[in-house]
């Protein structure tokens, strides 16, 4: 159950923050730069905000750092945001997951396919001494 509440609780400050982000990129940094730089521009931001996150997650919930309890939590933090983008996203777009996929832009959507998979593992390497 702590896993539970730490992957919610870290998926919220993430997302949160995207969600404050999202319409700087998309109103300041797309017509100066373009999407792709906009996108990769961003995604620093969000790194550190991501290590910051499971930090302070980690720590709150005391999770020890055995591969099931911080996996877990970056688990259950990724299925939120999968959750959440496919359905909120996508619906708020008009888009079906394929039509999103297909209007990736090739490199910042590979960025962040792999900001994903950072996101779900970042748990296991913060707060180690």
């Amino acid at each position: 159950m702590k896993n539970l509440k730490a992957g919610g609780l870290y998926f919220l400050l993430v997302f949160v923050a995207g969600f404050v982000l999202g319409p700087i990129r998309i109103l300041w940094a797309v017509p100066r730069f373009g999407t792709r730089m906009a996108e990769l521009l961003e995604t620093p931001i969000m790194f550190v905000v991501i290590l910051v996150a499971a930090r302070w997650v980690v720590r709150r919930f005391a999770l020890p750092p055995g591969l099931t309890s911080r996996l877990g939590m970056g688990c259950v933090a990724l299925g939120l945001v999968l959750a959440a983008e496919f359905t909120l996203v996508l619906w708020l777009q008009g888009l079906s997951i394929r039509e999103y996929l297909a209007t990736r832009d090739p490199v910042s959507g590979t960025v962040y396919y792999l900001m994903l998979g950072v996101f779900a593992v970042v748990p296991l390497f913060v707060g180690r001494r």
